[in-house]
């Protein structure tokens, strides 16, 4: 599943609440109370690349191959967006048909491997929000909430969806591979 960004001032942004959460049973609970449609549970394994010509850890992009058994998604994001409280970037998503060729053409064309990202994500689908819960593997249990395209404050309503549910932990802006080159 690709989530759908934002389109803000001309832009498509992600914007998204994500917090460390130490029960997703109870968060799910939650969510199915709310009358949440759950769309399914798949594992993930994602591949991110560095450029030849700029490291995206100092300009603070990224750049990700995302396996899944639908099939692979290649996914560029842009910097973080400061005009936000939460995590907001923008995020352009195409399909792929084969995850290995891009891999090899990525490589040929001078990018580097950097590190990988797997994980269980669980989706439900709460007021048009993206809500997912996440098993890292390295890093524990997460939930991330993400606004609906054609949000007018997407700020406000992934916050209140979070309160809604029982998330008011302070969002963590750091993406999963930037928690995991942390911890090393």
């Amino acid at each position: 599943m690709i989530h759908k960004p934002v389109e803000v001032s001309g832009r498509v942004l992600e914007v998204e609440i994500k917090a460390r959460v130490e029960d997703t049973k109870a968060i799910r609970e939650r969510l199915l109370l709310r009358h949440a449609t759950p769309s399914g549970r798949v594992h993930e394994r994602d591949v991110y690349y560095n450029a030849p010509d700029r490291d995206f850890g100092k300009t603070d992009e990224a750049l990700r191959l995302r396996y899944t058994e639908a099939g692979c998604v290649l996914t560029y994001k842009g910097p973080k967006v400061k005009d936000f409280r939460l995590k907001a970037r923008e995020e352009l998503n195409t399909g792929v048909e084969s995850g290995p060729v891009i891999e090899t053409i990525l490589v040929r064309l001078g990018y580097t491997r950097v590190a990988g990202v797997e994980k269980w994500r669980e989706y439900f689908d709460y007021k048009g929000a993206s809500v997912c819960l996440d098993e890292v593997k390295g890093l524990g249990d997460f939930i991330e909430i993400e606004a609906p395209p054609g949000q007018k404050d997407p700020e406000t309503f992934v916050r209140e969806i979070g309160k809604e549910i029982g998330v008011e932990e302070e969002p963590i802006l750091a993406s999963y591979l930037e928690l995991l080159l942390e911890k090393e």
